[in-house]
């Protein structure tokens, strides 16, 4: 095995365990690296914190995204094709793998760590709850120490040689793509596609609220972000109405109105929630707020009365033949 201290970074030993092949890859900006991964404590057991070979699935990082822990782009920058090496890293570039450990069991156990309609990031839900969630985590996060890494390169690809997922897109990126998904959101729906378009619906929303997570609250930039931003969510919240999760949608137009209670979209998408869970009262309350706010929708909102009518109607012939049965 051959050792050797990193040229120019404090704090980092690299041991090679296994040769790669070839030169060293062009790790241009941009570009999509995939690799296995090993952490582990620096105590005599070597006690395995994260194994990605167990977790099922490789790891990859996008070069110059401002990854959450930097110094993996640094230790793989050092790397060629299939090797294998260990790396010790001090305190200094360990401090916040615990909320990076935390995203990544939670993606391997199913669950979204950047779900579209949570605005907090991890950091805030720490401070926020004084937990991460997971004991041993929670113990590196008060007690941070030094962190042994076996890395496996696996693949180098360059910008163009794969589709970038939503969140590796650059700020500028994410407000030409917006739109885009949305007009995609939009064309899918009017197919029937209702899945599909919910699901560019949300990608549309993960960009928007990532830019607006660098703006000022309640000021010109963030609160134009918002509007968009509610328009994406009622629109989702028509793929969940076709799909019959009304109590979701509920959930969702109510978020809406806590914080905008003057979109009529909103009032109108939740009332036909309602009347599908037969919330009559809500719903009626609802169709009502949409004519004080948006008279030019008297059409749609009759509509909808009718069949609040009739499946109201229904509802009451159906409770009469019931009473019948049991009194024979």
């Amino acid at each position: 095995m051959d050792t050797a201290l990193l040229l120019g970074v404090e704090g980092i030993k690299k041991t090679i365990l296994h040769g790669g092949t070839g030169t060293l890859p062009d790790f241009i900006t941009g570009s999509r690296v995939t690799f296995h991964f090993r952490t582990m404590k620096c105590d005599e057991e070597r006690t395995v914190i994260d194994d990605s070979r167990q977790a099922g699935r490789p790891m990859h990082i996008i070069i110059g995204n401002m990854f959450k822990l930097e110094a993996w782009e640094i230790l793989l920058t050092s790397m060629r094709l299939n090797e294998v090496a260990e790396f010790w890293c001090d305190t200094i570039h360990t401090g916040v793998y615990p909320i990076l450990s935390r995203s990544l069991r939670q993606m391997a156990e199913g669950k979204d760590p950047t779900e579209w309609h949570v605005h907090t990031c991890g950091l805030a839900n720490m401070f926020a709850y004084h937990t991460l969630g997971y004991e041993d985590l929670d113990e590196l996060q008060k007690e941070p120490q030094p962190l042994i890494f076996v890395i496996e390169l696996l693949q180098v690809e360059a910008p163009s040689e794969y589709q970038r997922e939503t969140w590796n897109l650059s700020n500028q990126e994410k407000r030409r793509a917006a739109p885009i998904l949305h007009g995609e959101g939009n064309r899918l729906f009017k197919l029937g596609r209702y899945q599909e378009a919910s699901a560019k619906y949300q990608e549309a929303v993960v960009c928007l609220r990532n830019l607006q997570a660098k703006e000022k609250p309640w000021e010109a930039p963030w609160l134009q972000l918002e509007r968009l931003v509610s328009t994406l969510v009622l629109n989702y919240c028509q793929c969940l109405l076709k799909a019959e999760e009304y109590y979701e949608v509920l959930e969702h137009a109510g978020d809406v109105l806590r914080h905008h209670p003057g979109v009529a979209k909103a009032y109108y998408v939740r009332a036909r929630a309602h009347a599908a869970v037969w919330n009559e009262a809500e719903a009626r309350a609802d169709l009502a707020k949409v004519l004080e706010l948006e008279p030019s929708m008297r059409k749609a909102v009759n509509r909808e009365l009718a069949l609040l009518e009739t499946r109201a109607r229904e509802k009451r012939e159906e409770e009469r033949r019931r009473c019948r049965d049991m009194l024979r």
